[in-house]
């Protein structure tokens, strides 16, 4: 979740070090950031995360390591804004002042917002090779888990979709010209990381929008994602058009995982109001998806994995860090030898 709290420069803060540390105490497994920007112009606000610069290595070491001295697997999301670039934080609404030129597939702007410059090809394949650099900064500063953003209307989906992407060059037109820049993406993250580290792409499965990026091209694009070396897909939905209609509802993305999970035969991550430890485990035991990823509630709820294991009655697998301990072994026996003591660097 886009916290909009960094410095110019595109440095995490104290802020994101409490935040994502937060999480890792309170028994996520995984602890992913925010979209990191592989380029300045690839911000959604001047006060977005970057990973463009080695000079940003540092700071993101500093938060890979704290996550994972708390126990959790240290995760970067890294991405392009594309059209959805130059804007204000969040909850102040409009354009950055001052902005920059926001750029895309083609000069088709995202409802009210700034038209983009549309890519050359000699700009695309830079957009690529920034965000393999960028992959390798994140390895660099100890991340362990990759995800590329290729959904909610970010550069990679605005390619996807023929809403925003018109062009006629190998770039655009059929599903090839369309799903070309993730898979040269792929590619180029892909041998820019260790084998090791798991590489996920998260892709909106439908625009909601008559005419867009459609569930049926999601699960042939993942098969191809897949076969490029790709272990996982983050399975959400919509972002890239003003007008679309979302049938909110609890677990209203799951289909689409499932779809996924099923159609292209690759594992993938279920998202969106999955609020309560029944319904997620409900989702896993029913093979819907294999990893459940959760950002508003875990906002409300930094311990929603500890009172999950408790509600399920996995006392058991609880990794409660010591000085939290008092907190929760009145619930039953707990695993006292998977607990986390390791002390949180002292904040900067």
């Amino acid at each position: 979740m886009c916290m909009y709290s960094c410095a110019e420069d595109g440095q995490p803060t104290d802020w994101h070090y409490q935040h994502l540390i937060s999480r890792a105490v309170g028994g996520a497994g995984l602890v992913m950031t925010e979209a990191a920007a592989v380029t300045p112009e690839g911000r959604i606000s001047p006060a977005d995360l970057g990973i463009w610069s080695d000079a940003q290595i540092p700071g993101h070491a500093r938060l890979a390591a704290g996550i994972a001295a708390m126990g959790a697997v240290p995760a970067i999301q890294i991405a392009h804004a594309g059209r959805k670039a130059s804007r204000r934080q969040a909850w102040e609404h409009g354009p950055a002042t001052p902005g920059w030129e926001p750029l895309g597939p083609s000069a088709v702007a995202f409802g009210d917002y700034a038209t983009p410059h549309a890519l050359s090809e000699a700009e695309i394949a830079a957009v690529i090779a920034d965000t393999a650099a960028a992959a390798k900064r994140g390895i660099e500063a100890g991340y362990r888990f990759i995800e590329l953003h290729a959904a909610h209307g970010y550069l990679l989906h605005q390619f996807l979709s023929p809403l925003s992407n018109q062009r006629n060059d190998a770039w655009g037109g059929d599903l090839d010209g369309r799903a070309r820049i993730v898979e040269e993406t792929t590619r180029a993250v892909r041998a820019a990381i260790p084998d090791e580290v798991p590489l996920c792409i998260r892709l909106s499965h439908t625009d909601w929008v008559a005419g867009g990026w459609t569930t049926a091209e999601t699960v042939v694009l993942s098969a191809r994602l897949k076969a490029l070396g790709v272990d996982m897909i983050d399975v959400t939905s919509g972002g890239l058009h003003h007008e679309q209609k979302i049938p909110l509802g609890p677990g209203y993305q799951v289909p689409g995982a499932e779809a996924v999970k099923s159609g292209a035969g690759i594992p993938v991550a279920a998202v969106g109001l999955i609020t309560e430890p029944e319904q997620a485990q409900e989702i896993l035991a029913a093979g819907k998806a294999d990893l459940i990823l959760l950002a508003r509630v875990l906002l409300r709820e930094p311990y929603w994995p500890l009172r999950a294991a408790a509600v399920l009655g996995r006392t058991e697998t609880l990794q409660v860090p010591p000085q939290y301990e008092r907190g929760w072994n009145t619930l039953g026996k707990m695993q006292r030898e998977a607990s986390i003591g390791v002390p949180m660097a002292p904040l900067a």
